[in-house]
Protein backbone atom coordinates (compact mmCIF):
# COMPACT_ATOMS: atom_id res chain seq x y z
CA UNK A 1 0.00 0.00 0.00
CA UNK A 2 0.87 3.65 -0.44
CA UNK A 3 2.01 5.51 2.17
CA UNK A 4 -0.47 8.96 2.69
CA UNK A 5 0.60 11.95 0.75
CA UNK A 6 3.42 13.68 3.61
CA UNK A 7 2.87 17.19 4.34
CA UNK A 8 5.95 19.33 5.52
CA UNK A 9 6.45 19.23 9.01
CA UNK A 10 6.87 22.36 11.74
CA UNK A 11 10.63 20.98 12.53
CA UNK A 12 12.52 23.96 11.12
CA UNK A 13 15.43 22.37 8.65
CA UNK A 14 15.44 19.57 11.59
CA UNK A 15 14.15 15.91 9.58
CA UNK A 16 11.74 13.84 11.10
CA UNK A 17 14.15 11.01 11.39
CA UNK A 18 16.75 13.73 13.47
CA UNK A 19 13.76 14.79 15.42
CA UNK A 20 12.82 11.41 16.89
CA UNK A 21 16.56 10.68 17.59
CA UNK A 22 17.81 13.23 18.47
CA UNK A 23 15.20 15.38 20.81
CA UNK A 24 11.75 13.25 21.12
CA UNK A 25 11.49 12.04 24.58
CA UNK A 26 14.58 13.39 25.07
CA UNK A 27 15.07 16.93 25.71
CA UNK A 28 12.93 20.33 24.47
CA UNK A 29 13.81 22.13 21.55
CA UNK A 30 12.84 25.75 19.93
CA UNK A 31 11.84 25.76 16.74
CA UNK A 32 11.76 29.84 15.13
CA UNK A 33 9.30 30.16 12.74
CA UNK A 34 7.68 26.52 12.23
CA UNK A 35 5.19 27.70 10.30
CA UNK A 36 6.56 31.27 8.78
CA UNK A 37 3.55 34.05 8.39
CA UNK A 38 1.19 31.91 10.87
CA UNK A 39 -2.15 33.62 11.59
CA UNK A 40 -4.06 31.99 14.25
CA UNK A 41 -7.50 30.30 12.91
CA UNK A 42 -9.60 31.90 15.54
CA UNK A 43 -9.75 34.74 17.08
CA UNK A 44 -9.92 35.71 21.21
CA UNK A 45 -13.70 35.75 20.66
CA UNK A 46 -14.58 32.70 18.63
CA UNK A 47 -12.57 30.59 21.71
CA UNK A 48 -14.69 32.17 24.27
CA UNK A 49 -17.92 31.18 22.04
CA UNK A 50 -16.70 27.85 21.77
CA UNK A 51 -16.30 27.86 25.80
CA UNK A 52 -19.96 28.33 25.91
CA UNK A 53 -21.23 25.66 24.24
CA UNK A 54 -22.18 22.44 25.62
CA UNK A 55 -20.38 18.96 25.16
CA UNK A 56 -16.73 21.73 25.32
CA UNK A 57 -14.35 20.80 27.68
CA UNK A 58 -13.35 24.68 29.14
CA UNK A 59 -11.88 26.11 31.80
CA UNK A 60 -10.72 29.11 33.25
CA UNK A 61 -7.88 29.76 35.81
CA UNK A 62 -7.66 32.88 37.37
CA UNK A 63 -4.35 33.76 39.28
CA UNK A 64 -5.56 37.13 40.65
CA UNK A 65 -8.89 38.49 40.79
CA UNK A 66 -11.27 35.46 41.01
CA UNK A 67 -12.59 33.93 44.72
CA UNK A 68 -8.98 32.67 45.88
CA UNK A 69 -5.88 32.78 44.29
CA UNK A 70 -5.84 30.52 41.45
CA UNK A 71 -9.43 29.53 41.21
CA UNK A 72 -10.42 27.19 38.73
CA UNK A 73 -13.60 27.20 36.93
CA UNK A 74 -14.92 24.54 34.39
CA UNK A 75 -17.38 25.39 31.47
CA UNK A 76 -19.34 25.54 29.69
CA UNK A 77 -19.39 29.60 30.24
CA UNK A 78 -22.37 32.82 29.59
CA UNK A 79 -21.09 34.77 27.26
CA UNK A 80 -21.70 37.53 30.74
CA UNK A 81 -18.86 35.10 32.49
CA UNK A 82 -16.01 37.19 30.29
CA UNK A 83 -17.25 40.55 31.19
CA UNK A 84 -16.37 40.64 34.53
CA UNK A 85 -12.93 39.16 34.16
CA UNK A 86 -10.21 40.75 35.27
CA UNK A 87 -7.80 42.81 32.95
CA UNK A 88 -4.75 40.55 33.87
CA UNK A 89 -3.41 37.08 35.43
CA UNK A 90 -6.21 34.97 33.71
CA UNK A 91 -6.60 32.25 31.20
CA UNK A 92 -8.83 30.24 28.78
CA UNK A 93 -8.50 26.61 27.96
CA UNK A 94 -10.61 24.96 25.26
CA UNK A 95 -9.92 20.89 24.64
CA UNK A 96 -10.19 19.40 21.44
CA UNK A 97 -10.66 22.26 19.21
CA UNK A 98 -9.38 19.90 16.31
CA UNK A 99 -12.38 18.28 16.09
CA UNK A 100 -14.36 21.63 16.57
CA UNK A 101 -13.09 23.94 14.21
CA UNK A 102 -11.39 21.98 10.76
CA UNK A 103 -8.26 24.54 10.00
CA UNK A 104 -7.02 23.66 13.85
CA UNK A 105 -7.78 19.88 12.60
CA UNK A 106 -5.53 20.86 9.79
CA UNK A 107 -2.64 21.71 11.94
CA UNK A 108 -2.33 18.12 12.81
CA UNK A 109 -1.12 16.94 9.24
CA UNK A 110 2.23 19.24 10.02
CA UNK A 111 3.08 16.13 12.74
CA UNK A 112 2.09 12.96 10.46
CA UNK A 113 6.18 12.13 10.53
CA UNK A 114 4.29 10.59 14.19
CA UNK A 115 1.52 7.89 14.71
CA UNK A 116 -2.05 9.00 14.36
CA UNK A 117 -2.80 7.22 17.71
CA UNK A 118 -0.34 8.63 19.62
CA UNK A 119 -2.16 12.45 19.30
CA UNK A 120 -4.39 13.51 21.48
CA UNK A 121 -6.09 16.88 20.74
CA UNK A 122 -5.30 20.46 20.34
CA UNK A 123 -6.08 22.39 23.29
CA UNK A 124 -6.60 26.25 22.29
CA UNK A 125 -5.95 28.89 25.25
CA UNK A 126 -5.89 32.49 25.01
CA UNK A 127 -4.35 34.75 27.65
CA UNK A 128 -4.49 38.68 28.31
CA UNK A 129 -0.97 40.01 30.11
CA UNK A 130 0.47 38.18 32.66
CA UNK A 131 -2.08 35.21 32.13
CA UNK A 132 -0.62 32.12 33.08
CA UNK A 133 -1.78 28.59 34.27
CA UNK A 134 1.68 28.38 36.35
CA UNK A 135 4.65 26.30 36.90
CA UNK A 136 4.00 22.81 36.11
CA UNK A 137 4.46 19.34 34.41
CA UNK A 138 2.69 17.13 31.64
CA UNK A 139 3.11 13.61 31.41
CA UNK A 140 2.91 13.31 27.83
CA UNK A 141 4.87 15.15 24.87
CA UNK A 142 3.40 18.38 23.96
CA UNK A 143 4.23 20.76 20.86
CA UNK A 144 3.45 24.49 21.87
CA UNK A 145 2.67 26.65 18.63
CA UNK A 146 2.18 30.53 19.46
CA UNK A 147 -0.90 31.56 17.66
CA UNK A 148 -1.15 35.41 18.33
CA UNK A 149 0.36 37.96 20.24
CA UNK A 150 3.69 36.80 22.52
CA UNK A 151 4.73 34.01 25.65
CA UNK A 152 7.52 34.11 27.63
CA UNK A 153 8.96 30.38 28.76
CA UNK A 154 10.98 29.37 31.24
CA UNK A 155 11.30 25.55 31.30
CA UNK A 156 13.78 22.99 32.72
CA UNK A 157 15.91 20.80 30.58
CA UNK A 158 15.25 17.72 32.47
CA UNK A 159 12.72 15.34 33.59
CA UNK A 160 11.38 15.66 36.87
CA UNK A 161 10.93 12.31 38.73
CA UNK A 162 9.35 13.36 42.03
CA UNK A 163 7.50 16.98 41.76
CA UNK A 164 6.09 18.72 44.94
CA UNK A 165 3.18 20.40 44.39
CA UNK A 166 2.10 23.48 46.17
CA UNK A 167 -0.76 22.46 48.81
CA UNK A 168 -4.69 23.55 48.89
CA UNK A 169 -4.43 25.50 45.38
CA UNK A 170 -7.23 24.37 42.62
CA UNK A 171 -4.67 23.80 40.29
CA UNK A 172 -1.00 21.86 40.14
CA UNK A 173 1.32 23.97 40.43
CA UNK A 174 5.28 23.66 41.03
CA UNK A 175 6.36 24.66 44.75
CA UNK A 176 10.40 23.90 43.63
CA UNK A 177 9.82 25.70 39.88
CA UNK A 178 13.53 26.46 38.82
CA UNK A 179 14.21 27.69 35.18
CA UNK A 180 16.88 26.22 33.35
CA UNK A 181 15.94 28.10 29.83
CA UNK A 182 13.73 31.46 28.97
CA UNK A 183 12.94 32.58 25.69
CA UNK A 184 9.71 34.78 24.21
CA UNK A 185 7.99 32.62 21.32
CA UNK A 186 5.99 34.60 18.78
CA UNK A 187 3.56 33.96 16.15
CA UNK A 188 4.50 30.69 13.72
CA UNK A 189 7.67 29.92 16.31
CA UNK A 190 6.82 26.13 18.39
CA UNK A 191 8.48 24.64 21.46
CA UNK A 192 8.69 21.02 21.78
CA UNK A 193 8.82 19.50 25.31
CA UNK A 194 9.64 15.70 26.22
CA UNK A 195 7.15 14.28 29.00
CA UNK A 196 7.56 15.51 32.74
CA UNK A 197 9.61 18.27 31.98
CA UNK A 198 8.71 21.35 33.84
CA UNK A 199 7.56 24.62 32.16
CA UNK A 200 5.73 27.98 32.81
CA UNK A 201 4.18 30.20 30.36
CA UNK A 202 3.63 33.24 30.83
CA UNK A 203 1.81 36.11 28.40
CA UNK A 204 3.96 39.12 27.55
CA UNK A 205 0.95 40.91 25.61
CA UNK A 206 -3.13 41.04 25.46
CA UNK A 207 -3.57 38.55 22.23
CA UNK A 208 -1.48 35.49 23.38
CA UNK A 209 -3.11 32.49 21.70
CA UNK A 210 -1.09 28.80 21.99
CA UNK A 211 -2.31 25.97 20.23
CA UNK A 212 -0.77 22.58 22.29
CA UNK A 213 -0.89 19.34 20.27
CA UNK A 214 -0.86 17.02 22.93
CA UNK A 215 -0.10 13.11 22.59
CA UNK A 216 -1.47 10.26 24.37
CA UNK A 217 0.48 7.88 26.81
CA UNK A 218 -1.86 5.86 28.14
CA UNK A 219 -0.73 4.29 31.59
CA UNK A 220 -0.01 0.62 31.91
CA UNK A 221 -2.37 0.32 35.01
CA UNK A 222 -4.99 1.23 32.09
CA UNK A 223 -3.72 -1.00 29.56
CA UNK A 224 -3.47 -3.81 31.54
CA UNK A 225 -6.80 -3.54 33.64
CA UNK A 226 -8.50 -2.60 30.12
CA UNK A 227 -7.00 -6.00 28.66
CA UNK A 228 -7.89 -8.28 31.70
CA UNK A 229 -11.19 -6.73 31.21
CA UNK A 230 -11.48 -7.95 27.71
CA UNK A 231 -10.08 -10.96 28.32
CA UNK A 232 -12.54 -11.73 31.21
CA UNK A 233 -15.35 -11.60 28.64
CA UNK A 234 -13.59 -14.19 26.44
CA UNK A 235 -13.92 -16.71 29.72
CA UNK A 236 -16.87 -18.78 30.31
CA UNK A 237 -18.86 -17.68 32.58
CA UNK A 238 -19.49 -21.46 34.04
CA UNK A 239 -15.46 -22.62 33.48
CA UNK A 240 -14.75 -23.96 36.79
CA UNK A 241 -11.07 -24.95 37.92
CA UNK A 242 -11.01 -28.27 37.61
CA UNK A 243 -8.75 -31.95 38.57
CA UNK A 244 -9.81 -34.58 37.31
CA UNK A 245 -6.69 -36.42 37.72
CA UNK A 246 -6.18 -35.33 41.48
CA UNK A 247 -3.89 -37.67 43.29
CA UNK A 248 -3.34 -38.33 47.22
CA UNK A 249 -1.35 -35.24 48.59
CA UNK A 250 1.79 -35.54 50.40
CA UNK A 251 0.23 -32.73 52.78
CA UNK A 252 -3.12 -31.06 52.69
CA UNK A 253 -1.25 -27.40 53.69
CA UNK A 254 0.69 -27.65 50.41
CA UNK A 255 -0.50 -25.87 47.14
CA UNK A 256 1.03 -28.55 44.52
CA UNK A 257 2.79 -28.40 41.35
CA UNK A 258 -0.46 -29.49 39.25
CA UNK A 259 -2.48 -26.51 40.59
CA UNK A 260 -0.31 -24.19 39.89
CA UNK A 261 0.61 -25.30 36.64
CA UNK A 262 -3.34 -25.17 35.70
CA UNK A 263 -3.42 -22.11 36.78
CA UNK A 264 -0.41 -20.89 35.10
CA UNK A 265 -1.69 -21.91 32.01
CA UNK A 266 -4.84 -20.66 32.26
CA UNK A 267 -3.51 -17.37 32.08
CA UNK A 268 -0.71 -17.20 29.71
CA UNK A 269 -2.96 -18.25 26.91
CA UNK A 270 -4.52 -14.98 27.75
CA UNK A 271 -2.07 -13.23 26.47
CA UNK A 272 -0.34 -15.83 23.92
CA UNK A 273 -2.50 -15.00 20.89
CA UNK A 274 -0.64 -12.10 19.15
CA UNK A 275 -3.37 -11.83 16.79
CA UNK A 276 -6.18 -11.11 19.97
CA UNK A 277 -4.07 -8.71 21.34
CA UNK A 278 -3.39 -6.83 18.50
CA UNK A 279 -7.60 -6.88 17.92
CA UNK A 280 -7.92 -5.62 21.71
CA UNK A 281 -5.01 -2.84 21.03
CA UNK A 282 -6.98 -1.36 18.05
CA UNK A 283 -9.78 -1.15 19.49
CA UNK A 284 -8.63 0.29 22.66
CA UNK A 285 -6.75 2.89 20.86
CA UNK A 286 -9.95 4.44 18.68
CA UNK A 287 -12.45 4.43 20.68
CA UNK A 288 -13.43 8.00 21.49
CA UNK A 289 -12.37 10.16 24.93
CA UNK A 290 -14.63 12.14 27.40
CA UNK A 291 -17.35 9.79 26.48
CA UNK A 292 -17.54 11.28 23.28
CA UNK A 293 -19.72 9.85 20.48
CA UNK A 294 -19.95 10.08 16.67
CA UNK A 295 -23.32 11.60 15.47
CA UNK A 296 -24.43 10.19 12.07
CA UNK A 297 -25.96 12.92 9.46
CA UNK A 298 -29.28 13.73 9.60
CA UNK A 299 -29.64 12.66 6.29
CA UNK A 300 -28.07 8.80 5.49
CA UNK A 301 -26.16 9.45 2.43
CA UNK A 302 -26.61 6.66 -0.76
CA UNK A 303 -23.98 5.15 -3.14
CA UNK A 304 -25.29 6.80 -6.42
CA UNK A 305 -24.96 10.62 -4.05
CA UNK A 306 -21.54 9.49 -2.61
CA UNK A 307 -20.38 8.69 -6.25
CA UNK A 308 -21.58 11.98 -7.54
CA UNK A 309 -20.16 14.13 -4.92
CA UNK A 310 -16.76 12.93 -5.54
CA UNK A 311 -17.14 13.16 -8.90
CA UNK A 312 -17.74 16.86 -8.44
CA UNK A 313 -14.91 17.51 -6.87
CA UNK A 314 -15.87 16.90 -3.14
CA UNK A 315 -13.21 15.61 -0.71
CA UNK A 316 -13.58 14.03 3.06
CA UNK A 317 -12.55 14.41 6.08
CA UNK A 318 -12.80 12.61 9.64
CA UNK A 319 -16.02 13.79 11.88
CA UNK A 320 -15.85 15.78 15.10
CA UNK A 321 -15.62 12.52 16.91
CA UNK A 322 -14.01 10.00 14.51
CA UNK A 323 -10.85 7.77 15.50
CA UNK A 324 -9.56 5.71 12.40
CA UNK A 325 -6.37 3.14 12.45
CA UNK A 326 -5.66 0.14 10.95
CA UNK A 327 -2.91 -3.22 11.65
CA UNK A 328 -1.50 -5.02 8.03
CA UNK A 329 -1.59 -8.57 8.90
CA UNK A 330 0.70 -10.63 7.29
CA UNK A 331 -1.24 -11.85 4.83
CA UNK A 332 -1.33 -8.66 3.20
CA UNK A 333 -5.27 -8.20 5.18
CA UNK A 334 -6.14 -4.95 6.95
CA UNK A 335 -8.19 -4.62 9.94
CA UNK A 336 -9.72 -0.97 10.07
CA UNK A 337 -10.26 -0.14 13.60
CA UNK A 338 -13.42 2.87 13.50
CA UNK A 339 -14.27 4.29 16.73
CA UNK A 340 -13.33 0.91 18.61
CA UNK A 341 -15.13 -1.32 15.91
CA UNK A 342 -12.75 -3.63 13.59
CA UNK A 343 -13.79 -3.86 9.83
CA UNK A 344 -11.85 -6.66 7.94
CA UNK A 345 -10.79 -5.59 5.00
CA UNK A 346 -9.34 -8.51 1.98
CA UNK A 347 -5.65 -7.65 0.49
CA UNK A 348 -6.94 -6.04 -2.71
CA UNK A 349 -8.85 -3.90 -0.43
CA UNK A 350 -6.16 -2.88 1.71
CA UNK A 351 -5.51 0.16 0.10
CA UNK A 352 -8.87 1.88 1.50
CA UNK A 353 -7.30 1.32 4.89
CA UNK A 354 -4.56 4.21 4.25
CA UNK A 355 -6.44 6.17 2.05
CA UNK A 356 -9.03 7.06 4.92
CA UNK A 357 -6.71 7.48 7.85
CA UNK A 358 -3.71 9.74 8.25
CA UNK A 359 -4.74 12.72 7.42
CA UNK A 360 -7.53 15.58 7.87
CA UNK A 361 -8.33 16.37 4.49
CA UNK A 362 -8.90 13.73 1.82
CA UNK A 363 -9.65 14.90 -1.43
CA UNK A 364 -11.58 13.30 -3.77
CA UNK A 365 -9.24 12.71 -6.73
CA UNK A 366 -7.44 9.97 -4.31
CA UNK A 367 -10.94 8.39 -3.92
CA UNK A 368 -12.51 8.68 -7.41
CA UNK A 369 -10.11 5.93 -8.86
CA UNK A 370 -11.62 3.15 -6.48
CA UNK A 371 -15.42 4.31 -6.90
CA UNK A 372 -15.95 0.82 -9.52
CA UNK A 373 -15.38 -0.99 -6.58
CA UNK A 374 -18.22 -1.40 -5.02
CA UNK A 375 -17.16 -2.70 -1.43
CA UNK A 376 -14.84 0.48 -1.15
CA UNK A 377 -18.48 2.92 -2.10
CA UNK A 378 -20.11 0.67 0.74
CA UNK A 379 -17.60 1.27 3.33
CA UNK A 380 -17.24 5.13 2.65
CA UNK A 381 -21.10 5.43 2.57
CA UNK A 382 -21.03 3.25 5.73
CA UNK A 383 -18.10 5.60 7.95
CA UNK A 384 -20.18 9.20 6.45
CA UNK A 385 -23.32 7.38 7.80
CA UNK A 386 -21.77 6.44 11.08
CA UNK A 387 -20.90 10.24 11.33
CA UNK A 388 -17.12 9.05 11.08
CA UNK A 389 -16.66 10.60 7.86
CA UNK A 390 -17.85 14.15 6.92
CA UNK A 391 -18.02 16.25 3.57
CA UNK A 392 -14.87 18.37 3.77
CA UNK A 393 -15.78 22.42 3.20
CA UNK A 394 -12.42 23.39 2.49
Amino acid sequence: MQPATPTSSVLGDRSPADFLDTYWQERPLVVRDALPDFRSPLSPEELAGLACEDGVESRLILEEGGEHPWELRHGPFASEEFLHLPETHWTLLVQEVDRLIPEVGALLDRFRFLPDWRLDDVMVSYAPTHGTVGPHIDNYDVFLLQGAGHRRWQIGTEPVDDEEIVPDLDVRILADFEAEEEFVLGPGDLLYLPPRVAHYGVATDDQCMTYSVGFRAPRHQDLVGNFLQQAMDTVGPDARYSDPDLSPVDHPGEIHDGARQTVRRLLRDLVRDDDAIDQWFGQYLTRPGRDREAVPPETPVTDDELTDMLRAGHGLRPGPVSRLAFIEHDDGSVTLFANGSPIDLSPDRAYAARLVTGRQQIPSDALTPHLEDDAFVDLLVALINDGLLEWDAA
